[in-house]
This record gives C-alpha cells, sequence and structure tokens, in this order.
C-alpha cells in the first residue's frame, strides 16, 4: 500500500489530530508559524484544587470522557475546582474534522451500552445538581446517537430525579427527524446546538455542516417540546465582523431559540484555524445588549464564555460573563 493511501485509511481507535486531523478538508489550514499573544483580559488562572483531581478520578473510574479535557478548555480549572463537568458520551473519536476543535478525528470505536449507567453513576456520586452531556460527531450510526443520548438523560433521571439535564448535541446530518423523534421521549431541560460561526465560514470552519441546518434543528425541537429551553452558541475571532454575528444572533431568535452564548476563539495548536483576532470586552458587552434587546432570555457574551461555561447559571439567568 503506497504511504498516500495508507494516510487516509482510518483505523478504529486511532485519534488522529493536527495535520492529520485537517488534511482531508475543503479549505486547507495553512499551519501559523507562532500561536498568537493572549490579551491581558483573556488570560487565565490555573487555580489548584483537590476537586480537579476528585472529578479526573472519577470520570476515569468510570470511564467517562469530558468535553473539558479533550478539547483543552480554558475554564477547565474554574469549572473543575467547582465541582462540575461537562460530560462527553459516545467516545472521544469524531468523525468530522472541524479545523477549530480539537477533539481528535478518525474512525470510533462501537458505542459502549454500559455508558449511560456509568455516567449516571459518577454524576451521582459527585452530587451534582446540573449536567451538560455532549458528544462527539457520530456519523457513523443510524440515529447518529440519539438514543444513546436519550439513554443518558433516562438513566441520569433515574438516580437523580431531581437532576436539571442540559444536551448539547451534534446536527445528526440527514437524520434529524429520526433524532428529534427519538429524543421526545426523553427531553432534557435545555436542548443546546451550536451553530459555532457566521454562514460565511461554514465551509472554513465546519466542514460538512450546514447553517440553515442547524437553524432548522433548534427550531423544529422547540417545535415538538415548547417547554424545554433551547440555546446556541458562537464563538468570535475567526474573521467574522460584528454586524454578521448581529445577523446570527436575529436568525437564531426568529427560530425561538431562547438563550446564546458568545466566547473568543482560542488556536489549540499552529495547525488549527487562525486566530484572526481578539475581541475586545466592549464588544462582547455591545452583542450581549443586542441580544437582549431583540428579546433572547439570556445572553452569556465575554471572552471566556463558553456553550458549557456555568451552564446552570445561564439557565437560570445569572450573569456568567
Amino acid at each position: 500500500m503506497s504511504e498516500k493511501k495508507r494516510r487516509n485509511v482510518l483505523i478504529e481507535g486511532e485519534k488522529l489530530r493536527g495535520a492529520d486531523k485537517v488534511r482531508r478538508i475543503p479549505i486547507k489550514v495553512i499551519p501559523t508559524s507562532d500561536l498568537p499573544l493572549k490579551p491581558d483580559w483573556i488570560r487565565v488562572k490555573i487555580p489548584t484544587s483537590p476537586k480537579i483531581k476528585h472529578i479526573k478520578n472519577k470520570l476515569r473510574q468510570h470511564k467517562l470522557a469530558s468535553v473539558c479535557e479533550e478539547a483543552s478548555c480554558p475554564n477547565l480549572g474554574e469549572c473543575f475546582s467547582n465541582g462540575t463537568a461537562t460530560f462527553m458520551i459516545m467516545g472521544e473519536i469524531c468523525t468530522r474534522r472541524c479545523p477549530f476543535c480539537d477533539v481528535a478525528h478518525g474512525k470510533p470505536k462501537p458505542l459502549d451500552e454500559s455508558e449511560p449507567r456509568e455516567l449516571a453513576e459518577a454524576i451521582k456520586e459527585m452530587g451534582l445538581s446540573y449536567v451538560v452531556i455532549t458528544s462527539v460527531d457520530r456519523d457513523d450510526l443510524k440515529d447518529s446517537g440519539a438514543q444513546h443520548f436519550a439513554n443518558c438523560i433516562k438513566e441520569t433521571r433515574r438516580v437523580r430525579p431531581d437532576i436539571q439535564v442540559e444536551i448539547l448535541v451534534p446536527d445528526f446530518r440527514g437524520r434529524m427527524q429520526v433524532a428529534l423523534d427519538i429524543l421526545k421521549g426523553n427531553p432534557p431541560d435545555v436542548f443546546n446546538h451550536n451553530l459555532e460561526t457566521i454562514p460565511r465560514l461554514y465551509q472554513k470552519a465546519r466542514p460538512g455542516a450546514k447553517y440553515e441546518w442547524s437553524l432548522e434543528l433548534l427550531k423544529s425541537y422547540k417545535a415538538r417540546q415548547p417547554k424545554v429551553i433551547t440555546k446556541s452558541g458562537l464563538m468570535l475571532g475567526l474573521g467574522e465582523k460584528i454586524s454578521e454575528v448581529k445577523e446570527v444572533l436575529t436568525d437564531l431568535k426568529a427560530h425561538n431559540v431562547d438563550m446564546v452564548t458568545l466566547g473568543q476563539y482560542l488556536q489549540p495548536s499552529k495547525n488549527h484555524l487562525k486566530v484572526e483576532r481578539f475581541v475586545h470586552p466592549t464588544e462582547f458587552e455591545e452583542l450581549r445588549l443586542f441580544g437582549e434587546e431583540i428579546g433572547f432570555l439570556h445572553v452569556a457574551s465575554g471572552p471566556l464564555v463558553r456553550s458549557s461555561y456555568h451552564a446552570d447559571k445561564q439557565a437560570h439567568g445569572e450573569d456568567v460573563s
């Protein structure tokens, strides 16, 4: 087998990162020579706390993954220190190759049928009252993993009936109706799906995804479950204009989305999409005010805001910017 052909063969369970991950996307990523120096307003102090070790031990004990670790989130230390985590189900390998994301690409292993039970037990042992469950994209599955999400919600509520559950879902490419029918039976408290960026940058940042499809997913779920809060988020700094962000916010509101998060994109490595600029806190504040003016229930907007950052406070309308 030639070297070129060998590189295109995915081996089950092998994690592709960096240049190997983004090699075959439509718009090639040109590696940056140096990562940009972060401005003062976006630097994070890494706290030290026994809770960080405790959370990591629980994740390992139950063979679970967290998006906090896999996506190199800058808020990991703070969230783990506060005893919170965003669980990432269905493995640590994504079938997509989004060049902004630090989660590995490859051929995933089969689903672990015990994961919903292990997840629920870990949540119970951690004593959490609010939990965020997200996943890698699983385009290899017939329902894109919707039933696995439903099983995780069901098991979690079995051991903690009073818990609030937020799910951050993929776009269920090509299987939207099937996925939404499955999730209808076990609704979360918050249904979250991120648009990530403006439509002009989709081919560059979200190859394989469609802006209109993601909007329709959010609208369709709200139509099925009008009492469930819907939520979406964007990362800024990829080359978008503030006016374009406001257009996306207007689209989200027109599709009956209740809450939104806006945060700064941080380049995980030299082989990821380049940070075009660091958006100033005053611009985030401008966008927060705009979002509130057009009617969102809550807008979390700030350099270090992430989709699941202080998600419990977001759901209760508290300031997290």
